[in-house]
């Protein structure tokens, strides 16, 4: 029997059944229904439906089955619809009778957007602890990596130099968005929907929602009990902020694929972390990296997916929100194997400062070499083209910008004086981007101590 075809004349179609259950993947919530279940019977004992002992038997019961779920012993059956099913069969074969009575004022709606959101809290927990093992690896490279002066890029070429620490940190702080953005998830699901029955509240008014929503971690019971049994907003944005993350994730990862490239040699990836061809016994492929790109597509393809379900669904409960968990769950499981795949390549690569510094173009010095004319009083426009035409100049003639004599400036423009020559210094380069947020020394150093404290908190 069913939970719900009491008055039913014949069973359900075979391949019919296969489709409306949900067990395969919402087992998963077995653990979340068990401590549901036993708020729900210490709701109904204080409302004066469930005596003391029958409060008593039924926690012993659920108790019971929390061991078997948490030790592998739990069984499920073949006749087991969903994971609610399961778990009230089972009781029933524990304390008999009795164990009918736990159903009672309760939905399987209210109770699947209950597991459903308590998996949410405690997933988004494990999955920030995975994060920031991510942003201490990027902290941590910042701050291994100190004064290694990489050439930046824009349009994917060479633009101006900026510390290879303030190239780590801007991953951090896009990694810190994701972070807060995590927080925010986990704050709109600890809302309870339990007590909300199939759609108009539970018949049972006496029922304490409140205390039930104190008792399982929520901040308040949702109070309007049609939007408790359909809102999914919670699982959408988990997988909105699962698909950013996983764009920033494979912006990380595509730089690194290119830096450990020969014509850049800029990186070079630990064993762990590459593997090889069966063909070319020289090849060492950053498969982990191309991965975790490719993961960035499939994440927003779960996305997707789930507000396609749920674009064209009336008000209150519906059949597809079944589909709701299948893309959520994997997008979790994608995360929780990405996050630390991901801090492991980044706390054992090697950085190659040595072929860093010898490709870095001296014509990247070429904006400062116009803000030195601004401080000389001519209009940044008209600076930007003389600093322009200097870079032509020195290419033409074969030279670097720090190889072209004194004589050549001035050819392009009598502003230029013999303390145009001291520019052309990196470090000075670097110096110059002190105000906040700045790739200079002392900029990247309150960085770093703002991460740091980021992260403490």
């Amino acid at each position: 029997m069913k939970l719900w075809n009491a008055h039913w004349s014949t069973s359900m179609d075979e391949l019919t059944a296969r489709l409306n259950d949900s067990l395969p993947f919402d087992q998963r919530l077995a653990i979340q229904d068990v401590r549901g279940s036993i708020a729900w019977a210490s709701a109904l004992h204080k409302a004066g439906i469930l005596q003391e002992g029958e409060l008593a038997r039924i926690v012993a019961g659920l108790s019971q089955i929390l061991d078997e779920l948490e030790e592998g012993r739990f069984t499920f059956q073949p006749s087991d619809e969903d994971i609610h099913t399961a778990i009230e069969r089972r009781l029933g074969e524990v304390i008999g009778a009795l164990a009918g009575k736990l159903h009672t004022g309760r939905s399987r709606n209210d109770q699947v957007a209950t597991d459903f959101r308590l998996w949410m809290m405690e997933t988004c927990d494990q999955l920030e602890s995975a994060l920031c093992g991510l942003q201490k690896a990027l902290l941590a490279r910042a701050e291994t990596d100190w004064g290694v002066i990489l050439p930046g890029y824009t349009h994917f070429q060479q633009a101006q130099p900026v510390l290879l620490s303030h190239w780590w940190l801007a991953h951090f702080w896009a990694l810190e968005r994701d972070r807060q953005r995590l927080k925010a998830v986990r704050e709109h699901s600890a809302m309870l929907p339990l007590g909300s029955g199939a759609l108009a509240g539970t018949g049972f008014a006496t029922i304490d929602r409140f205390t039930l929503a104190e008792q399982l971690g929520f901040s308040a019971p949702v109070p309007n009990s049609i939007d408790a049994v359909c809102d999914r907003d919670f699982a959408a944005e988990f997988l909105f902020w699962a698909a950013l993350l996983g764009v920033h994730l494979s912006r990380l990862a595509e730089a690194l694929i290119l830096y450990t490239t020969r014509e850049f040699g800029f990186i070079t990836l630990d064993d762990a972390y590459t593997t090889g061809s069966s063909l070319m016994p020289q090849k060492k492929n950053p498969d982990p990296l191309e991965l975790i790109r490719a993961k960035s597509g499939v994440l927003i393809g779960k996305l997707t997916t789930l507000l396609t379900i749920l674009k064209g669904l009336p008000s209150a409960y519906d059949k597809d929100l079944q589909e709701d968990k299948p893309p959520v769950f994997e997008a979790a499981d994608t995360l929780a194997v990405v996050l630390p795949v991901l801090s492991g390549l980044l706390n054992t690569l090697k950085i190659n400062s040595e072929r860093i510094h010898q490709s870095l173009d001296w014509s990247m010095l070429a904006t400062d070499v116009a803000d030195y004319l601004v401080e000389k009083g001519i209009p940044f426009r008209q600076a930007h083209s003389v600093a322009a035409r200097v870079v032509q100049r020195a290419a033409s003639l074969g030279l670097s910008l720090r190889e072209l004599p004194l004589d050549e400036w001035r050819a392009v423009h009598p502003a230029f004086e013999q303390d145009v020559l001291s520019l052309l210094d990196l470090s000075h380069c670097l110096d110059r981007r002190a105000a906040f947020g700045g790739t200079a020394p002392g900029a990247v150093r309150k960085q770093l101590e703002l991460a740091r404290t980021v992260l403490a908190d």
